[in-house]
Parts: structure tokens; C-alpha cells; sequence
């Protein structure tokens, strides 16, 4: 896809888009296609594709991200939501967090390229994080885009924000059974249901949710628990 096209495409999602953001997405586009020959970021590589179900994706939670915020993204993957939103919104700072160096090298790279600030990569389990103090309790947002099933998500998010901050958790279609399996460890972990947005994604009838979840009281110093056991043995 040339620029020219590019631009008529993503213009059609975000109208008044500037022209180095513009660019930016363009320069991103193409490093993620170039990058998963080599390496598997992403099964989404058609670009039109790319611009909706990753872009546009990614910013459907802006409104819920206040300027100046400190963001961690949780297993942010080939950069998202954590790389859209630092595009649109400059203001922010932003943390990607991912367990797969190879990940973190493409994400450094894009980084570099787009010419980005206050946003940095970091390698390492999340279980990790939540147990490190320069980490824990450390940022007013934590994100997640197709991480893992609810109740053993906000094991490894919560940890992550202050008092007052908020998780956003990016889920598909089918989010009650998740909702009701969680409700027990978004307690334990200090969190507290704020709202469920349901929607489809930009005039598709791909069905999307964001579940908000609150921090309304620290979290116990015991979570997350050591690598695997969030996954292994989910608060139920």
C-alpha cells in the first residue's frame, strides 16, 4: 500500500490526523510487515487490516486515558494498544512490557524510528513486575489486549497502578463468563468493576468490549504470585 492510500485509509477512522502522524503509522505499518517475515508479531499482515484491527483497535480506549497519564501495556506484543495511543496522544507515558525479547528488539527499533518520547520497552515476566517496586503501584492506567482470560488478568494488571488508577482490559465478543469468573479476584486484588463498554469496532459487525476496572485499595504483597501460577492456578 503506497502512502497516498494509506492516508485516505487511516483518514476514514481518525479525520484531522496530522501529517507525522500520518507518516508515523505508515513507518509502523510497514516495519511490523517486514519485521513478521522474520519473526511472528502479528496474523494480521494485510493492510487494510492492520489499519483497522490494529490501529484503530488500539485507540477505541482513548477516552478512557486522561492526558499525562502513566500507562504500563501488558504483554504488549508488536505494540499494542501502548505504540497507537502514544502516536495520538504525545502527552502520554507509556511502558510496554513484554516476556519475548525479539518482541522488545522490533518494538525498540520502532521506537527509534518513529521518533517517539516517554515511551520504553521493557523484557521481562509480568509476574516479575508486579513484585518489583519501581513497578508495583507505580502507574495510573494498565492496559491488555488479548493477554489472557480475566481472572488471571487482573493478577498481573492490578499490582501495576496506584490507588485510583484503572485497568483496561481489550476482550472480543463473549466477556459475561469472563466478567462473573473474575469478580472474586478483582476483590481480592483490591479492584472493583467501573463499567463495561460494548460496542463494534468502527461500522463492522466486529463486536468488541472494554471492561474498566478500578483500584479502590492496595493490593495484597503476596500478588501476583511467582511466574505461572496466576495462570496455573486462577483466583476463583
Amino acid at each position: 500500500m503506497d502512502k497516498r492510500e494509506f492516508y485516505e485509509v487511516i483518514e476514514q477512522f481518525v479525520p484531522q490526523i496530522t501529517e507525522k502522524k500520518q507518516n508515523q503509522f505508515y513507518d509502523y505499518m510497514n516495519m511490523l510487515i517486514e519485521w513478521n517475515k522474520k519473526i511472528n508479531l502479528t496474523a494480521i499482515t494485510e493492510p487494510n487490516q492492520i489499519i483497522l484491527k490494529h490501529f484503530v483497535d488500539s485507540m477505541t480506549i482513548l477516552n478512557e486515558i486522561n492526558d499525562n497519564s502513566k500507562i504500563i501495556d501488558v504483554g504488549t506484543g508488536a505494540g499494542f494498544p501502548g505504540i497507537p495511543l502514544k502516536i495520538i496522544n504525545d502527552k502520554l507515558e507509556i511502558v510496554l512490557l513484554d516476556s519475548l525479547n525479539k518482541r522488545i528488539n522490533f518494538l525498540n527499533e520502532v521506537i527509534q524510528k518513529l521518533k517517539l518520547e516517554n515511551i520504553n520497552s521493557i523484557h521481562f515476566r509480568v509476574e516479575e513486575v508486579g513484585q518489583n517496586m519501581k513497578y508495583r503501584e507505580k502507574f495510573d492506567v494498565a492496559t491488555s489486549r488479548a493477554v489472557a482470560s480475566l481472572n488471571i488478568l487482573v493478577e498481573y494488571m492490578l499490582p501495576l497502578i496506584k490507588v485510583g488508577g484503572i485497568c483496561i482490559c481489550m476482550k472480543g465478543s463473549e466477556i459475561e463468563p469472563e466478567v462473573q469468573d473474575s469478580k472474586k479476584a478483582i476483590g481480592i486484588l483490591g479492584g472493583k468493576i467501573e463499567k463495561i463498554k460494548s460496542f463494534n469496532l468502527a461500522n463492522t459487525d466486529i463486536k468488541r468490549n472494554i471492561v474498566i476496572i478500578k483500584k479502590i485499595k492496595e493490593t495484597p504483597k503476596k500478588y501476583p504470585r511467582k511466574a505461572g501460577m496466576p495462570s496455573k492456578e486462577p483466583i476463583m
